[in-house]
């Protein structure tokens, strides 16, 4: 019986140490580890944690007075309009509510003069996590009009969007008569990733498009993608959109196409090394 004991508890001890070399390059839920057939307390005090995060990402409304004080510490300007969802119950319940604005939203956008005929209609949506909006919204919106003043590039007001979804920035691009849309949403939060951003860029954006109208640049935060690669990224849509006159689908990233000799011959890093 002890034999047995002491069995079982080399197999638990030596499961996470088979894989602790894989955690050094994500945080998905590897190398646990188990007691019988269960989870060790550790890794399901952890799970819980990420799963209460999770939630509250998505329930947590958006502070908009935070956020447009920090946007107007910047000296840029927004606009605030709302989806046809009334409340965040309805707003899950109902998707198609969240990719059309309210009719108050439509009248003021058509009266925003001096965002018509924009290159780019930049649009910040809370989406599925509002927390992620908050953290990272203004520092990503910041340096995207930075970046476009140094490229040229005409750009709107920065539209906030509450209870929105994707689509919604099609309207708000054709209501502003802009040759494109650059929306950032809060991205429906992961176990290890409740603040992460995505960015889905349209060109000649108006009601009733597809995703595969859209390009999209996702998992920026802190742990995923940076925010200055991201911004790159945009830039190279944004041109190479212009040029070609289309985005989505028919516009592939090609901008790191291009991998040293010395990336190809690393190998996979997943393996251990002999």
């Amino acid at each position: 019986m002890k034999q047995d004991m002491q069995k079982t508890k080399m197999q638990v001890d030596a499961k996470p140490a088979q894989w602790s070399h894989l955690k050094t390059f994500t945080q998905a839920r590897i190398g646990l580890g188990h007691t019988g057939i269960s989870l060790p307390t550790t890794a399901q005090l952890k799970f819980n944690v990420d799963h209460a995060l999770a939630r509250d990402s998505v329930n947590t409304p958006l502070d908009i007075k935070a956020l447009t004080q920090e946007l107007a510490a910047e000296e840029i300007t927004s606009i605030q309009v709302h989806s046809q969802a009334t409340n965040r119950t309805e707003y899950l319940q109902r998707p198609d509510f969240g990719r059309r604005l309210n009719d108050h939203s439509k009248i003021l956008l058509s009266k925003a003069e001096q965002a018509m005929q924009a290159d780019v209609a930049l649009v910040l949506v809370d989406g599925l996590s509002s927390i992620a909006v908050q953290r990272h919204g203004s520092k990503l919106v910041t340096d995207l009009i930075y970046a476009f003043q140094q490229q040229n590039i005409s750009c709107s007001p920065v539209i906030i969007a509450e209870q929105g979804r994707v689509a919604i920035g099609d309207e708000i691009g054709e209501i502003l008569n802009a040759q494109s849309v650059l929306l950032i949403v809060g991205e429906r939060p992961g176990l290890s990733s409740p603040d992460s951003l995505g960015i889905y860029y349209t060109y000649a954006p108006k009601l009733g498009l597809n995703d595969a109208k859209r390009n999209c640049i996702s998992n920026i935060r802190p742990s995923g993608l940076p925010i200055e690669e991201a911004v790159s990224k945009v830039l190279w849509l944004i041109q190479q959109s212009f040029e070609r006159k289309l985005s989505g689908v028919n516009l592939k990233d090609t901008s790191q196409k291009a991998l040293t000799k010395s990336n190809q011959s690393m190998g996979n890093f997943l393996l251990p090394k002999p």
